[in-house]
């Protein structure tokens, strides 16, 4: 079987209620490996690490805080995960996607992810940045296995994992802030080592972008439940084969690193057009916001 027993999320979300203090956030973001750095534009914080937190694990992985902070993004409501657990360090998927449903339970209607990822594309260099459009799973696990969850579609349309209108207006985003941003395919593997040229060459006829170790499991669940997602990759290396170096994390984490700022700031841009769409079409609190609005 390939679930482990979880605690309730609402079970969960209810003792972090004084994180929100009342207020339901907007969306959730999710920061991968080296891009922690956006928490320190959060404003009015309240956080908690994640060993305080039923059902969540304390990443082991350099570039990954270990902590759920509350607080307000471009005046917006947001939960932000700085760091995630994997399913290379053991965790099932299941528990590597359970951050999400407790996101879910505490209001948060709408998922960012980012993570940091290999080039595939033989035109991408370190520091680009890629908005996923697609997914590819070859983890050969799916959280959404076992029993039926409460407010979970059991079969969830996969058509569109990534929201087409959020994507636009992270496009949006990137172009006010003139960041160049790439649309491409994600592959998930599970990892924990890196992809061999020979693997990588298969990826690449697949029509697969850029490759990493995350995320699917995440955007499994989020669907599952309703849940709008955009997700982002920061380009860290070329893929093997692609390079004569070899792949190492210390060279993820020094890419991460020099596209922190482009980052940040593409995130915040997004966040404060979301805020103005949703006011726009008349949903501009948290408390009036609707499932896929």
């Amino acid at each position: 079987m390939d679930w482990s027993p979880l605690p309730d999320a609402h079970t969960v979300a209810q003792r972090l209620s004084h994180l929100t203090k009342g207020e339901r956030p907007v969306l959730a973001l999710v920061l991968g490996s080296g891009l922690g750095g956006l928490t320190d534009r959060i404003r009015a914080v309240r956080s908690v690490p994640y060993s305080e937190i039923p059902g969540f694990a304390v990443p082991r992985v350099e570039g990954h805080r270990g902590e759920l902070v509350a607080g307000t993004l471009a005046g917006v409501p947001v939960l932000v995960f700085s760091g995630r657990f994997h399913v290379y360090e053991g965790y099932s998927a299941a528990q590597a996607a359970f951050p999400v449903r407790v996101a879910h339970a505490l209001g948060a209607y709408i998922l960012f992810l980012s993570n940091a990822a290999g080039a595939v594309r033989r035109t991408f260099r370190p520091g680009d940045l890629m908005a996923l459009a697609d997914h590819v799973n070859l983890m050969w696990r799916n959280p959404l296995i076992g029993p039926l969850q409460p407010g979970d579609e059991r079969f969830p349309d996969m058509s569109e994992p990534y929201d087409r209108e959020l994507r636009a207006l992270l496009h949006r985003a990137a172009n006010s802030l003139g960041v160049v941003l790439h649309d491409g395919v994600y592959a998930a593997l599970s990892g924990p080592s890196y992809e061999t040229p020979a693997e990588i060459r298969m990826l690449e006829r697949m029509g697969v972008d850029a490759v990493g170790m995350s995320t699917v499991p995440e955007v499994l669940v989020a669907r599952a439940l309703g849940m709008r997602v955009v997700a982002a990759s920061c380009i860290t290396n070329l893929a093997a084969g692609l390079s004569p170096a070899p792949v190492e994390h210390g060279e993820v984490l020094r890419a991460t690193a020099a596209a922190a700022a482009s980052f940040q700031a593409l995130v915040e841009e997004f966040v404060r057009l979301l805020a103005a769409d949703l006011q726009r079409r008349g949903l501009g609190s948290a408390s009036t916001a609707v499932l896929n609005s």
